[in-house]
């Protein structure tokens, strides 16, 4: 059971963690690096702590306008075929006697949309363990109206997320208000969801100095309808705070953003410190003299496999990575 699908299993996931006090993390992908990266930062993770296993939420968007993760997983754009390609590492990697049989995964569709998506939300879920099926760009009472009937056809096969505010992607400049308790309460009531994605002052702009993370208002929500809260966004959350989420009702917290900025500026030091290396002493050459690199990278060395190869990069790529998924898991399951 490495996939956790059935409703009540994954279910029960959540139960587990939540008498353990951990949040599960939910981290979003759009190629094999950041998938492997994933699972082997929490196959690591079980095995230095002598965990058994350990669950972990890997999750893709579709077609979402924000940022279509699914068409991103493929060169050909399709997000359909980014999809399958999804499903299909993730079936390899989590095949029995394959490498990483002490996770249990869990598989996430994420902000689903309402019309966009539609042809999806119609099909067969049965692949998948979560989804968010966000109507939130709409008015309130047809965002109810329509997550309502989709929890009516599809609650019974799969655990669904709803948003009663819009949550808008990290890199945007949109502002929303903070999502009150008696909102959310309320919202959860009319549509049946399981979850609720929660707009906590932490999604809108990565780099906005306006930025904040509102414990308070997570907590008067837990109020109401106990540790049932999703979160998007954790790169202005302190690590005290990132420790503390769960006591203050949230059980997932949704990360991608912090994965690929944080991961470039490694890959970028690597290849100007092996300028050569990587792109031959020409290229480096003509560089130097258009002002981009300065003459310490002119080392006249032949390019190296070792360097200028796909996989070299994506060593950097997977292990910055992996290295900054172990340390939320190192924040949430200890």
């Amino acid at each position: 059971m490495a996939i956790i699908r059935r409703r009540e299993d994954v279910l029960n996931i959540y139960r587990e963690t939540a008498k353990k006090g951990w949040v599960i993390p939910c981290f979003c992908t759009e190629n094999l690096t950041t998938t492997e990266a994933i699972l082997e930062a929490a196959s690591e993770f079980a095995r230095e702590h002598g965990f058994e296993r350990v669950p972990v939420t890997l999750a893709i968007t579709v077609q979402y306008e924000h940022r279509s993760q699914s068409r991103n997983y493929t060169h050909s754009r399709n997000w359909e075929t980014g999809l399958r390609l999804f499903r299909a590492d993730a079936e390899v990697l989590m095949r029995e006697g394959g490498d990483y049989d002490n996770v249990d995964l869990l598989l996430h569709l994420d902000h689903v949309q309402h019309d966009l998506d539609e042809a999806l939300c119609e099909g067969d879920l049965s692949d998948f363990s979560t989804i968010m099926y966000d109507a939130s760009t709409l008015p309130l009472e047809e965002n109810i109206a329509k997550t309502r009937s989709f929890v009516e056809k599809k609650g019974g096969e799969i655990l669904i997320e709803g948003a009663c505010d819009e949550i808008v992607d990290a890199g945007g400049e949109a502002h929303n208000d903070i999502t009150t308790e008696e909102k959310c309460a309320d919202y959860m009531k009319r549509t049946g969801v399981d979850l609720v994605v929660a707009n906590l002052g932490t999604e809108h702009r990565a780099s906005g100095k306006d930025l904040k993370y509102h414990g308070e208002a997570a907590r008067a929500i837990k109020e109401l309808i106990g540790p049932r809260i999703v979160l998007h966004g954790t790169s202005s959350v302190s690590n005290e705070q990132v420790r503390k989420l769960f006591e203050d009702g949230v059980c997932k917290v949704n990360i991608w953003t912090a994965l690929e900025r944080d991961a470039s500026p490694e890959l970028v030091e690597f290849l100007v410190r092996n300028a050569s290396r990587a792109a031959g002493p020409e290229t480096v050459a003509k560089l130097i003299r258009e002002g981009y690199l300065t003459e310490k990278c002119g080392t006249g060395e032949k390019e190296d496999l070792a360097v200028f190869t796909t996989a070299a990069r994506q060593d950097i790529i997977f292990r910055v990575m992996k290295r900054m998924v172990r340390e939320y898991l190192d924040m949430w399951y200890v």
